[in-house]
């Protein structure tokens, strides 16, 4: 009797599942190489700004309260390095598909170097354990969570519009906290935030199997893995930043 062998189809294109399956693998490694090298660099601006006061005078600003406790805060040039990436992520948005694979690279390398700035306050504001601990539980859920969405068979695609929505809603409500100063609010702020960006690390890496299967065979693929990357950077360092405000002890 004769035998069948069911074979994936991506684009237009019937392949056999091992070689699909072994292209995937590597892709993902791709992608996750990029991302874990993004957050080491962010770990090693935010060092560095921290501890070489040349860079810590450029970026941190430092000044007493009446208490005499000291507090760091940025500078004019802080403040312009931890915008601009949002500014080169919306760039990307926009001139995706026209960028070369060398500009998009460039890209990505620049905002998480500008976002390890930031991350310097942190280091001021929260203990070394607490820091150390937070990031290894994140680690640990960030792992599980993108496993689900590299394993699961159920489409997460609904889950997109109901994860912005979320976001636009945290995002109005920090506003909102700016003025009213509610420790409740921020709490509800954190919590709602933390499971909305574990949704999206599940959703993203769901996105970035798919987006691989729409590219086999074309060259947009090295593309695709750094922008897949930055998404998943993106998760990590904000479900990061929201757990460490919910569990860290501050400094």
């Amino acid at each position: 009797m004769a035998q069948f062998e069911t074979r994936p189809v991506v684009g237009s294109t019937t392949v056999d599942q091992a070689t699909f399956d072994a292209g995937l693998r590597s892709h993902m490694l791709r992608v996750y190489n990029y991302m874990a090298s993004g957050l080491a660099l962010s770990g090693i601006v935010a060092l560095l700004v921290y501890s070489v006061p040349a860079l810590n005078a450029i970026f941190i600003k430092h000044f007493m309260l009446a208490n005499g406790r000291e507090v760091a805060t940025l500078t004019i040039l802080g403040w312009i390095a931890i915008l601009a990436p949002i500014g080169l992520i919306l760039l990307t948005s926009f001139r995706a598909n026209t960028m070369s694979v060398t500009t998009t690279k460039a890209i990505y390398w620049a905002i998480v170097a500008l976002n390890g700035i930031g991350f310097t306050l942190l280091i001021y504001r929260y203990t070394g354990v607490s820091l150390a601990r937070t990031f290894f539980i994140t680690a640990a859920a960030f792992a599980a969570l993108s496993l689900y969405g590299y394993t699961t068979k159920r489409s997460l695609s609904g889950l997109g519009t109901f994860l912005f929505m979320g976001l636009i809603g945290i995002l109005i409500a920090g506003v909102v906290n700016i003025f009213v100063q509610s420790t409740m609010l921020h709490f509800l702020i954190s919590a709602a935030g933390v499971l909305i960006f574990a949704g999206f690390t599940a959703y993203d890496t769901q996105t970035i199997k798919e987006q691989y299967a729409e590219s086999w065979g074309s060259d947009a693929q090295e593309k695709i893995a750094i922008f897949g990357a930055l998404n998943l950077y993106l998760d990590f360092v904000n479900l990061f930043q929201l757990l460490l405000s919910l569990i860290g002890d501050r400094d």
